[in-house]
C-alpha cells in the first residue's frame, strides 16, 4: 500500500464516546468478569475480562438473571447459554433509536447488537437527517444489520455486507419487523474486501462508511480475514470509496489487543490531504445505578477511529 501525500487531517486524542445507556439498553453492574446486562425486558448474564473490580449489586440481583452464558470466556469462543428462571427462545424483540429488532442467545455470546455502538450511530442518524439529499451509506461487517435499519429510517440509501449467510437472514427479519421493507437496503452476502475492490473499479462511491471488523473472520467462499494483516488495506480502499463531499469514515474495533492510537495514526496516513478532523480513542458503557450509592462506572469496550470531512 503506497504513502498517501499531502498533509494529515486535523487531530483529537484520546476521546472516550459514552454510551449511557437507552430505554432498550441498560449496563446495570459489572465485575469480578462479568457484567449483567439488560436487553429490552431481558436480563444477561456475560462474561466481561475488563470488569477487574468488585461487583457493586448483590447476589441476589444478579439470581434475577433470565440467561447467563457458560463457556469460553475468550471473545471469540463458544459456549451455551443457562436460563435460570425459565425456559426462553432463541430471539425476543428489543427497540434502540426508535427502530425495532431481535435479540438473539449466539453460541458466540454476543446478542445481536453490540450497544456500544450507539454512540456511532447516533452520530450517524443526525448527520443523514441533517443531509440535503439522500446520503449513501456503506456497512462493512454489518452483521444483524441494525446500524443499516437506523440509517435506512433516517433516510439513507444504504448498502450492507456481511460474509454470513445467517447475519444477512438475520438482518432481513429484523427489517420485517421493523417495518423498513420500504426503504433502499441493499443486504450483500460477501467477502467484504473482494466487495470493496468491485466497488473500487466500479467507480462506486459512499458519503459515509461504517466498518466493525473482526480481528479474525471467513469469507462465504473461505476467504481468510486477519485484522493487522488486511486493515491498512481496507482503509485505504475505503477512503478510494468516499464521495467528494463525504460525511465520514467510522472503525472500530472489539476486542483487540492494541493501542487505539495504532488504529489513529493508521486513520491519520490513510486520510492525508482530505482535510477534515479524526478523533480516535475508546467506547465505553456506563453503568445505570439502581442505588443512590451505587457508582456509575465505565466499562472500555471497543477502540475506534473516527474521520469526518467537516
Amino acid at each position: 500500500m503506497p504513502m498517501r501525500k499531502g498533509p494529515r487531517p486535523a487531530e483529537k486524542a484520546p476521546v472516550i464516546l459514552e454510551t449511557s445507556g437507552d430505554t432498550g439498553y441498560r449496563l446495570l453492574d459489572s465485575g469480578n468478569g462479568e457484567k449483567l446486562e439488560q436487553y429490552g425486558t431481558i436480563k444477561v448474564i456475560r462474561p466481561e475480562a475488563q470488569a477487574l473490580w468488585p461487583k457493586a449489586l448483590a447476589a441476589t440481583e444478579w439470581n434475577k438473571a433470565d440467561a447467563v452464558f457458560t463457556g469460553d470466556t475468550d471473545e471469540e469462543g463458544m459456549g451455551r447459554w443457562r436460563f435460570p428462571n425459565q425456559p426462553l427462545g432463541e430471539t425476543w424483540p428489543m427497540r434502540l433509536l426508535g427502530v425495532d429488532f431481535f435479540g438473539r442467545f449466539t453460541s458466540f455470546r454476543h446478542t445481536g447488537v453490540f450497544p456500544e455502538q450507539l454512540v456511532h450511530w447516533s452520530w450517524m442518524r443526525g448527520q443523514v437527517r441533517a443531509h440535503g439529499r439522500k446520503p449513501k451509506v456503506l456497512n462493512l461487517f454489518g452483521y444483524t444489520g441494525v446500524a443499516s435499519l437506523i440509517a435506512a429510517e433516517a433516510g439513507a440509501e444504504v448498502t450492507h455486507v456481511d460474509a454470513s449467510k445467517k447475519a444477512i437472514g438475520w438482518g432481513k427479519e429484523n427489517q420485517n419487523l421493523a417495518q423498513l421493507t420500504d426503504k433502499p437496503i441493499r443486504w450483500i452476502l460477501d467477502d467484504a474486501m473482494k466487495f470493496i475492490e468491485r466497488e473500487q473499479r466500479r467507480g462506486n462511491r459512499y458519503d459515509i462508511i461504517l466498518t466493525d471488523p473482526p480481528k479474525f473472520g471467513r469469507g462465504p467462499d473461505g476467504e481468510v480475514w486477519q485484522l493487522f494483516d488486511h486493515l491498512p488495506s481496507m482503509l485505504d480502499i475505503c477512503r478510494d470509496l468516499l464521495a467528494p463531499d463525504a460525511i465520514g469514515l467510522v472503525l472500530t474495533a472489539y476486542s483487540i489487543r492494541a493501542s487505539f492510537y495504532s488504529m489513529h495514526e493508521l486513520m491519520m496516513e490513510t486520510m492525508r490531504g482530505m482535510g477534515g478532523l479524526v478523533e480516535s480513542g475508546e467506547l465505553i458503557i456506563r453503568e445505570t445505578p439502581s442505588t443512590p450509592d451505587q457508582a456509575a462506572r465505565a466499562l472500555s469496550t471497543s477502540l475506534f477511529s473516527r474521520w469526518t470531512k467537516a
